[in-house]
């Protein structure tokens, strides 16, 4: 049985799951109605992070142009353009047993591509969460439902997985953002020209 997390909570994700090394992170969304004439199309984006809350450098940068980071221990699975059906939008594949230990905050982001020029924002995104199940079994162990919170931004902070005393946690964040994946990026280190 998943444990249902709400904004701010954390859990052990590891020490509670003795041996679980493989885990896969999916996302999902939906779009409401509305009359703007364009294609939402939303991403997902992970930054693997130090211990100063930053990352190291471009590659610790993993989102649909750059599929894997870590050494090959988290990949993005792809990108869906269109958010359409049921289950995960877009998915991503974790070897905590594999990831570097100078990493020890992966963040898990969603945006909406070109928000700005195409007049959209998380107000008209329902239904958003992130899970976590484990790769070997499809069990799933952590699920964030995100609400209904957010209305002008652009970009959202789902949460991260973060070392503690040698185990994985999750913790819940839900912070939205103006300015979109720019934003975001900038605040994790990254400088967009």
């Amino acid at each position: 049985m998943a444990v249902s997390l709400s904004k701010g909570q954390k859990v052990d994700l590891t020490k509670t799951n003795p041996g679980l090394t493989s885990v896969v992170v999916g996302l999902g969304w939906d779009t409401n109605k509305y009359d703007g004439g364009h294609d939402f199309d939303l991403d997902s984006s992970v930054f693997l992070l130090g211990e100063n809350g930053k990352v190291t450098s471009e590659s610790d940068f993993v989102f649909y142009n750059n599929k894997q980071g870590a050494g090959g221990a988290v990949v993005h699975t792809g990108d869906n353009r269109t958010g359409d059906g049921d289950g995960d939008d877009e998915q991503v594949n974790i070897n905590l047993a594999a990831v570097p230990a100078n990493i020890q905050r992966i963040a898990f982001t969603i945006t909406i591509h070109d928000a700005d020029s195409r007049n959209q924002n998380f107000g008209q995104v329902s239904n958003s969460y992130a899970r976590i199940f484990n790769e070997a079994t499809g069990e799933e162990l952590i699920r964030y439902d995100l609400g209904e919170d957010f209305s002008i931004e652009t970009a959202i902070v789902v949460g991260e997985l973060y070392r503690h005393n040698g185990e994985w946690k999750f913790s819940a964040i839900g912070s939205g953002y103006q300015g979109g994946l720019a934003a975001l990026a900038t605040d994790f280190g990254l400088s967009i020209g």
